[in-house]
């Protein structure tokens, strides 16, 4: 009898920080604001408006990169939703079509972009898993120190950072300067997937996170883009990458 009293104290506790997950991983919610999607519902807290995309700067042009998909689903149902990225080709730029958990600060002289990249989060996950249906592009955009991908396939796929940091990452993509990954002390954990090749449809992954020491994380950067370069502004217009029902394993 008290062993069936404790499996139920335990059931009924709340999941541990350990087993943390991200609001809206199955891309299921979506609103729509000023031309504008955004990956949360319209009365979802501020706490669960994670996810932002480049999707701010190019409604003033009368297009999203990313968007909901409602009829191509790895996982179809009732009130189910995917996650469609694009990469563009705007006016003053090429814009890979991205998603990822941070907040996007605005453009730059028509020439970039400011980005803060990552939310709180103290889990230590495994790996990541989904679902995704990559259709690469012929690059045709290219910058330093990219200019050999010119005509090869673009680059999509998704990637995961833990880090120490005690704010969001602030990038200003027009000076280049992003940060070595591999040597960023601040970098606890670290998962990536690169694609250049078409999945022929979605495809389920899995990508392990290798972790660098035992520390905790506070932050985490969860990307997904149909461009991976386009920080370097080097990809393919013709680039799509479709993500659904992610999550982590512990």
């Amino acid at each position: 009898m008290k062993r069936t009293l404790y499996l139920a104290v335990l059931l009924l506790l709340p999941l541990s920080a350990t087993a943390q997950q991200l609001p809206n991983m199955s891309f299921d919610s979506w609103t729509r604001s000023s031309g504008a999607w955004y990956p949360y519902a319209s009365d979802a807290p501020q706490s669960d408006r994670v996810w932002d995309s480049a999707n701010r700067a190019l409604r003033l042009l009368g297009i999203n990169g990313t968007v909901p998909e409602y009829s191509h689903l790895a996982v179809p149902g009732e009130g189910k939703a995917a996650c469609k990225i694009t990469s563009r080709n705007v006016i003053w730029a090429f814009i890979a079509g991205n998603i990822y958990t941070g907040r996007f600060g605005g453009i730059v002289d028509f020439k970039g972009a400011l980005l803060y990249y990552g939310v709180p989060f103290n889990g230590r996950p495994k790996s990541l898993s989904g679902y995704l249906h990559y259709i690469p592009g012929k690059v045709t955009f290219a910058k330093e120190p990219y200019l050999e991908m010119k005509g090869e396939p673009d680059v999509g796929g998704v990637e995961v950072v833990l880090t120490d940091w005690s704010e969001p990452r602030f990038v200003n993509t027009v000076n280049g300067k992003f940060g070595d990954k591999d040597s960023d002390p601040t970098i606890i954990g670290r998962g990536v997937l690169q694609l250049r090749y078409n999945t022929g449809g979605y495809i389920h992954f899995t990508v392990p996170i290798e972790y660098r020491d035992s520390r905790t994380p506070s932050y985490i950067v969860l990307f997904g883009a149909s461009s991976m370069l386009g920080e370097y502004f080097t990809g393919s217009s013709d680039s799509v990458l479709y993500l659904d029902e992610l999550q982590f394993n512990y």
